[in-house]
């Protein structure tokens, strides 16, 4: 089967990716035999710096960087919370808000500090996610995806990762975190980025020379 290999060691990327052939293929569709995971031995390959001032500089980086190691495709992905009272913080850092080693926690809790006082109506906040998918130090193609909610006082559920319990979802009333994984991913950034990878790859687009 065709794959794609993605360059995390997030557990909770992966799930979400590996949900996506599943997920929006119907009989016939082109792209429901692919299979999207981790890629192997990812966290022994030499670290990608990722020192880009945006997110698609960064999922470049990742996909231009591992894909010179590895055979077949490779997908870089960055992705994160944009607030709009913080000036765009935590933005690219968001994995990193609280500190290097910072747990989910650790960012939702600083992230609830930073905006303490801001009121309900000022607290719209956006994800954002880019997908770069390349093959042999080669780019092939990029996809992005957002999506608009506002941040809570405090988190709600306990599905997702990162910022999810913190993040509402306007049309479902639902944070993140308290949507099934299904429903979430086509609500998320992620899904978006992800359904636009896996429409392109139904086109048999010829960049990929037949195989994968």
């Amino acid at each position: 089967m065709p794959t794609i290999q993605v360059a995390t060691t997030n557990p909770g990327k992966l799930a979400e990716f590996s949900l996506g052939p599943r997920l929006w293929s119907s009989p016939g569709e082109r792209f429901e035999d692919w299979i999207i995971g981790g890629l192997p031995g990812v966290a022994n390959l030499p670290p990608c710096s990722e020192d880009g001032d945006s997110f698609a500089a960064n999922a470049h980086k990742k996909a231009f960087h591992y894909s010179q190691f590895v055979t077949g495709l490779v997908l870089g992905d960055d992705s994160g919370l944009e607030v709009a009272a913080l000036g765009g913080a935590p933005g690219i850092h968001s994995a990193r808000y609280a500190g290097p080693a910072a747990t989910d926690a650790q960012n939702n809790a600083k992230l609830l500090q930073e905006m303490n006082e801001v009121p309900p109506q000022m607290r719209t906040a956006r994800f954002v996610c880019e997908l770069v998918l390349a093959r042999e130090g080669k780019l092939l193609a990029r996809f992005g995806g957002v999506a608009e909610g506002f941040i809570l006082g405090a988190p709600r559920g306990h599905g997702g990762f990162g910022y999810d319990p913190l993040f509402l979802d306007p049309i479902t009333g639902k944070t993140f975190a308290e949507l099934p994984l299904e429903e979430k991913m086509n609500r998320s950034h992620r899904g978006k980025a992800l359904r636009g990878l896996m429409e392109w790859l139904a086109t048999g687009p010829p960049s990929l020379g037949g195989s994968a």
